[in-house]
């Protein structure tokens, strides 16, 4: 369980540093940390069930309260700190089995988001070719353009006449 919530942590964390490389690895680790969460998810189901609780429905009071957390913009722990560390593992478990939830809706969107920015954009590599050829037909440009002018430059120091010097 412990190992499952460090590995989600992680990996989210190594998402926000592999944007800035590679789509396809920062489009791997959001997954890897889905899984995480999933894996976490389930711990915290079999300690329900292990001990004779189920999951709040949807239509339950605390269950309803905690959705009206999460809509909070400025949400964080002390927002959920009460449910978190309540005194009845019962309830911190619900609370935290909520949580999961939302990570994972979040986690799924931005998959969703980095999967058509891929098709879109293309990964690092396509995108690296396409400014490598973007940068030769500029440099073929500033040559044709160089050649053009030393052409005209050329023909205007010819002699107009054939007794010029």
């Amino acid at each position: 369980m412990v190992q499952a919530a460090r590995s989600g942590k992680q990996n989210v964390i190594e998402v926000g540093m592999a944007s800035a490389m590679s789509k396809e690895s920062e489009i791997k680790l959001t997954n890897v940390a889905r899984a995480s969460l999933e894996e976490l998810l389930e711990d915290y189901r079999d300690f329900l069930r292990a001990n004779g609780h189920a999951e709040w429905s949807a239509s339950h009071l605390y269950a309803r309260r905690l959705r009206e957390l999460n809509r909070q913009p400025d949400a964080n722990y002390d927002t959920f700190r009460k449910g978190i560390e309540d005194e009845n593992p019962e309830i911190c478990a619900k609370v935290i089995i909520g949580l999961i939830r939302v990570c994972s809706f979040l986690l799924e969107r931005q998959l969703r988001s980095l999967e058509q920015e891929f098709l879109e954009q293309g990964g690092m590599r396509e995108r690296m070719t396409r400014a490598r050829i973007q940068r030769r037909k500029q440099r073929i440009k500033r040559q044709q353009g160089v050649q053009g002018q030393q052409r005209e430059n050329a023909f205007f120091l010819q002699p107009c006449c054939p007794c010029s010097p």
